[in-house]
Order: C-alpha cells, then structure tokens, then sequence
C-alpha cells in the first residue's frame, strides 16, 4: 500500500490517546510501481461493522477553527468546498462522491447524513497555544474555541457537531510532514467538556508539498513527478492554483469521510486493532480514478488550462479528491469512474 496508518500513544489519565491519521503518500515505497492498493482490487480487504455509531444525524454542523496566519483566498477555496459537499454541481460532483461516503449506516440501519453545514469558524490568529502543537493540541485548541470571548465562541456541539482545525503554513504539527497530514479522533471530557468528532489537517503548501500535496507536488527524493492527468510524468497542476490548498482539501475529504464512518473508532474499519484501524478511505490512497493504483492517479479531467480534477464544485470550483472504499461494490469508487 502507497500509505500506512501510523497511530501515537499519549497517557492521559492512565488512558491510551491514539488517533486515526492520514499517513504519507510516500511512507511504504519511493518508487511509483510498487504500490499494491489498485482499483478494484478486493481480495484481501475485510472491512467490517464494530456496532459503533456513525455520523447520521442531519445536518453534520461543521465549525471551522483557522488556527495561524491564513490567506483568506485559500480560505475561500476551503469554505467553498465543504459547501459543495451538499450542493448541487455538475456530474461528477462533491456531493456524487460524498453518496459513497453515504452508503455507510449504523446498527439502526440509517445512513451518514447528506446535510453537511458550515455552522461557525473561529479566527484564532493568535495562535492560543503557540507555533508548535503536539496532536493532543487540537483539542485545546477546541476548547478555547468553544470557551474564548473573542472573537465570537463556537458553540459547543456534542450532538451534531464537527470541529475541524486547520493550521495555516508557519505552525509546525507533531509528526505533519514526517508521518501525517491529517488525522481525525474525538475529544476527552477531561479537556473539552463532551466528546465529539473531529479532524486536523495542515496547509502543507511551505513545508512539505512533496509529501502531503500529491499529486500536485512529489519528494525531493523520488527522482521524479508524479503521473499527470494523461499517465505521463509531467507534474499536474491544481485546480485551484496552489498546490497546498487543493492537497490539503484532498486530505480534507478523506478525514471527512472517516471521520464520517469511524467517528468514536469503533464503527466501519478493517482489520483487527481497533488502535490501528483501516478505514475507508485508507484503503483507497493515492487513487483519484479508474485504473489508478501503482502510483497512477487513475484517468482524471482536464480543465482548459491543463488543471486536474476529478470532482466539480459550487461557483464552478473543480476539486481532485480521492476516492474512498464503496462498500456495495467492494472496491475503491468515486463519481468519475468510467465503469
């Protein structure tokens, strides 16, 4: 596989903190040819229901915490594609590819909600605990959201809710860029107050393109670009002309969708170790397209400036996010597949 789930350990009252995480693109192989996850391929994979819940309830209030300095026009694109998520675009859309997400259901049969809202966001530009955060972090960053006077307070949302910090390009993340560019869990009652989901992810635009941008970026070390849009290896440009925000939104949507699925980390995962969980979009790294695996995205679109995408958005946005695992067709499935 292009991606292992790597899992840290913090003792916290005498409890194991661990969290599921996007891992790098990069971690198993430096070479483009040896990655076993290709499309529809499902021999070896058990994904399985562990009685958990899963995010159903309508809508999922999303809450925005832009912790640093961020550039308000990436800001735009990220805002516009978590509206995307449950808006209308043309086919092949966000919203066609969140349908698989979808799919998912808990023990009383009802599916991952449709209804995704952007309910608040939180400027915390002062960067409340600092320019180097350990993963434990995030959820004091939470917590000073839900608590600050200033700004404005997010609300503090165990039923619905799903808090999302995003860190701008100067903060450094425990493990960002050398084992992860995202990871999602749930708050500890013990810092927050409640438990309830959420996701990281880093901007990794400055500090690490060629790891967590892929495939608008490649390593320093691989000797080579990435597959572009017509199977050649000439670097693929963004959709939206900056390779560390359309690479962070891919991270993005594959938090989403696990986060989704695996909220408590106790719903749909495959594998043994509820501490090292696969999940659903785990089993899809690197895939964007039909035929994709061994390094190859996979056929994607073009836009007339030579841009790749896979997925349209709101006010003409084109997105490139990776597929995730449909668990009716027992493969890697997205919008724009051609079967």
């Amino acid at each position: 596989m292009m991606q292992n789930l790597h899992c840290n350990f913090f003792f916290v009252l005498s409890s194991i903190f661990f969290s599921t995480t996007l891992a790098l693109p990069w971690s198993q192989s430096r070479e483009f040819n040896q990655a076993k996850n290709y499309e529809g391929s499902s021999d070896f994979v058990d994904l399985q229901y562990h009685m958990g819940p899963v995010l159903a309830s309508s809508p999922i209030n999303v809450y925005i915490i832009w912790y640093g300095n961020w550039n308000p026009t990436h800001q735009s694109t990220i805002r516009d594609f978590i509206y995307s998520l449950s808006s209308p675009a043309p086919y092949p859309s966000v919203s066609d590819w969140w349908k698989t997400v979808r799919l998912y259901t808990d023990q009383t049969g009802s599916n991952i909600t449709g209804t995704i809202s952007l309910s608040g966001e939180f400027y915390d530009s002062k960067y409340s605990h600092g320019g180097s955060l350990s993963r434990l972090s995030m959820q004091s960053i939470i917590k000073h959201a839900v608590t600050s006077s200033y700004p404005r307070a997010l609300p503090l949302n165990p039923n619905n809710g799903l808090y999302l910090v995003l860190t701008s390009s100067d903060v450094k993340v425990q493990d960002f860029c050398r084992a992860v560019c995202g990871f999602h869990y749930f708050t500890f009652p013990t810092i927050v107050g409640v438990t309830m989901p959420y996701a990281w992810v880093g901007y990794s635009g400055k500090q690490c393109p060629g790891i967590c941008a892929y495939p608008f970026a490649w390593p320093k070390y691989s000797g080579r670009p990435p597959p572009s849009t017509n199977g050649g290896n000439n670097i693929m440009k963004a959709p939206n002309g900056d390779p560390g925000v359309d690479g962070m939104i891919s991270v993005l949507a594959h938090e989403l969708a696990e986060v989704s699925s695996n909220p408590l980390v106790n719903a749909w995962y495959a594998g043994d170790d509820p501490t090292a969980p696969t999940e659903i979009a785990d089993l899809c790294m690197g895939v964007y397209g039909s035929g994709g695996g061994g390094g190859y995205v996979g056929v994607v679109s073009k836009d007339r400036w030579g841009n790749g995408y896979n997925v349209n958005g709101v006010k003409g946005r084109k997105f490139m996010v990776q597929w995730v695992w449909n668990p009716v067709k027992r493969r890697c499935f997205g919008p724009n597949a051609m079967d």
